[in-house]
């Protein structure tokens, strides 16, 4: 017995709702093991690698590079050589008719016997209870123009019968027994076409609804709640963007939803001046003039902007600013990386060490904020998350109980974590929550910037480069490696003096190494 399985979109974090294929790395037609890197998937977070869960061969690529699933969403099917192209397109067709642009959610690997009947392969019906829609009273005409037979009047509700979602929904509304009508589809499948032929064959009259929709120009747009109708994150989007009420769209994605081509059909449909102006504007010859290019949010950066819109709003942002003397620092870093070869610190592991004991020492800025409960969240460990700038946004992998760890665990830690980051291979609580960030552009030579707080934590600290500033010194002007650092604090959880008494504890450690090797 062979089986056909799929792949589908993983949930990597609480709150991950969907996926976008970013690349495949092997091909249709290749065999894989357990464990080996399938594809890329984007989410608002980070670019992940998905790792095969079974060994197998990919057989079809449902989803192509771009598009984008809800969690579970099937993006492959898997099977042996020994089992056909046909039996595969079968299985495809039984998760709904999938398509690349809207695979279907499949909750479980799904394993059907190659050698099995056709019959035992067909495609799953649809749920009518699926269709919340009341059934009309019987009666011969349902609606003007609507005329059903007593032969075919009686909707059954509780029958499964593999059909259209719209034909399903026509069929409740004008009270039509659905187990009388033939379907012409795929597998048997029940379209609206089908409805027409047996209702008209039965001598009762349907309209043709594609004709009255080309006659009648613009149709009028429903207002009934929208809220209940089945479809996909980005459907909806767009729908309240553009305006649109999901119900007057047509419903061809999988499992009964509509999608984003339903919604972009309607819309290009009800402005035909916007694809002519697209068309227009590409086919003329313009003046020479200076290119633009259009370069489209991924979802990464479209969650940075979210998360720090609604950071700058709601959080109000005080900042306090110091200057800290590095020499001692930077000659027990030198002595360090020149005594125990294997081990090479840098500055920022440094200043990560003194911003944990820090923290212990003034734990009243070691804390998040929690909106929903309007409460303190006060961490007894120092989780320090520190921004990494990778290709398509920012992250920000955490050093966990920073305060328990050595110079050298922090060193070899920051280097694993800021390298998995820049390959999209972090796992989702390395960089979800912790309890206050570090910011340090010092290496592309910028003295001194405002960082926006990470929600919900409450503080944030930007660090500036070293430089070399002549400061008095017991009234003598010297020369000293000095770093500017400003705190950034949400005023609802952090007053002024406690963000001072942080930056005091900070300085001390910075300004006197020896203090974090105890």
């Amino acid at each position: 017995m062979s089986e056909i399985r799929t792949l589908e979109i993983p949930k990597w974090g609480l709150s991950m709702e969907e996926g976008t294929i970013a690349q495949w790395l092997i091909q249709e037609g290749d065999s894989f093991t357990k464990g080996q890197e399938i594809c890329e998937i984007e989410t608002t977070k980070i670019v992940n690698v998905l790792e095969a869960p079974f060994d197998g061969t990919l057989r079809k690529i449902i989803a192509k590079d771009g598009d984008t699933l809800p969690v579970g969403g099937s993006i492959a099917i898997c099977a042996e050589s020994n089992v056909s192209d046909a039996e595969i397109d079968k299985f495809v067709q039984s998760l709904g008719g999938a398509t690349a642009n809207a695979a279907p959610v499949v909750q479980a690997e799904t394993a059907v016997a190659a050698t099995a009947p056709q019959a035992e392969v067909a495609a799953q019906p649809i749920p009518v209870a699926n269709a919340a829609v009341p059934v009309a009273k019987a009666s011969a005409t349902t609606q003007t123009g609507y005329v059903v037979p007593a032969a075919l009047q009686g909707f059954q509700a509780d029958v499964e019968l593999f059909t259209t979602p719209h034909a399903l929904k026509l069929a409740a509304k004008h009270n039509v027994n659905l187990a009388k009508v033939s379907g012409s589809g795929r597998e048997g499948r029940i379209s609206v076409q089908d409805i027409q032929t047996a209702v008209r064959t039965a001598g009762g009259q349907w309209p043709d609804v594609k004709a009255q929709a080309q006659s009648s120009g613009k149709v009028a747009k429903s207002t009934a709640d929208d809220s209940n109708v089945l479809a996909t994150p980005v459907a909806r989007r767009l729908a309240k963007q553009w305006g649109i009420n999901l119900h007057d769209c047509r419903v061809s994605g999988s499992r009964g939803r509509v999608c984003k081509e339903d919604v972009e059909a309607l819309y290009y449909r009800e402005n035909p001046s916007t694809v002519c102006a697209e068309s227009s504007a590409t086919s003329s010859e313009a003046a020479p003039k200076n290119q633009v290019t259009s370069i489209a949010l991924n979802a990464m950066r479209k969650a940075i902007a979210s998360r720090l819109q609604a950071a700058k709003r709601n959080a109000p942002h005080f900042r306090l600013t110091v200057d800290l003397n590095v020499e001692a620092m930077q000659n027990l870093r030198k002595q360090i990386n020149d005594s125990v070869p294997q081990v090479k610190l840098s500055i920022n592991d440094m200043l990560i060490k003194a911003a944990a004991a820090a923290l212990l020492k003034v734990p009243e800025v070691n804390v998040q904020f929690d909106e929903a409960t309007q409460s303190i969240l006060q961490f007894a460990q120092a989780d320090i998350s520190v921004a990494v700038a990778i290709p398509n946004g920012l992250i920000t992998p955490i050093v966990k109980a920073a305060n328990q760890k050595s110079l050298s665990e922090i060193s070899t830690e920051m280097r694993d974590l800021a390298t998995r980051a820049k390959t999209g291979k972090l796992q989702p609580d390395e960089f979800q929550g912790g309890s206050f960030s570090i910011s340090n552009l010092g290496m592309l030579g910028i003295k001194q910037f405002d960082a926006i707080i990470n929600p919900p934590q409450g503080a944030i600290m930007a660090l500036g480069a070293s430089e070399a500033r002549a400061v008095v010194e017991q009234g003598e002007i010297v020369v000293r490696q000095i770093v500017t650092v400003t705190l950034s604090c949400d005023h609802r959880v952090i007053d002024g003096a406690v963000g001072a008494k942080f930056l005091a504890s900070f300085k001390q450690f910075v300004e006197n190494p020896a203090l974090i090797l105890v």
